[in-house]
């Protein structure tokens, strides 16, 4: 987002950045200082469009997750996941032995839940995970804190 507006005080263009603008333009701005600032916003793009496919299929062990397919495997077995749980798994494993409390579960899984709902997903995922390998226990409850994937570290 590029704000390109005549409004030129500090505190519109504070007010701008902290809307969620990329960067904030004043109307006096040339052709090619536009471009320039147009270009180099598609630059940081892509560059993190980069960073996110890097992991955009993880292996930890037994699992392995294709996130441009939105598929779960863990011994080979894919897991037959909800969009929720998905996300709830990715978010756990992209970093194995870290600990995420519920709100970060939530926020990687792009819903707002009920803490015991999370609790719920998780149930349903161990239950899940456990019909392929009855010796699953990957997911551990830190109590007080949270959920982590344990197993191989980055």
């Amino acid at each position: 987002i590029i704000f390109l507006t005549a409004r030129d005080s500090e505190l519109d263009a504070i007010s701008g950045l902290r809307l969620g603008a990329d960067d904030y333009l004043t109307k006096d701005i040339t052709l090619s200082h536009l471009v320039a600032r147009v270009v180099a916003l598609f630059r940081r793009t892509e560059a993190l469009q980069k960073d996110d496919k890097e992991e955009s299929n993880i292996a930890r062990g037994h699992l392995r997750i294709n996130v441009d397919r939105m598929v779960v495997s863990w011994r080979e077995f894919v897991i037959p996941l909800t969009v929720t749980e998905f996300w709830l798994v990715y978010a756990l494993a992209r970093y194995p032995g870290h600990v995420k409390n519920r709100q970060q579960l939530m926020d990687a899984a792009n819903v707002v839940l009920d803490d015991n709902t999370i609790t719920s997903h998780i149930k349903r995922l161990r239950k899940k995970f456990l019909a392929v390998d009855q010796d699953f226990d990957s997911i551990e409850t830190v109590y007080g804190m949270g959920y982590r994937w344990k197993g191989d570290a980055v």
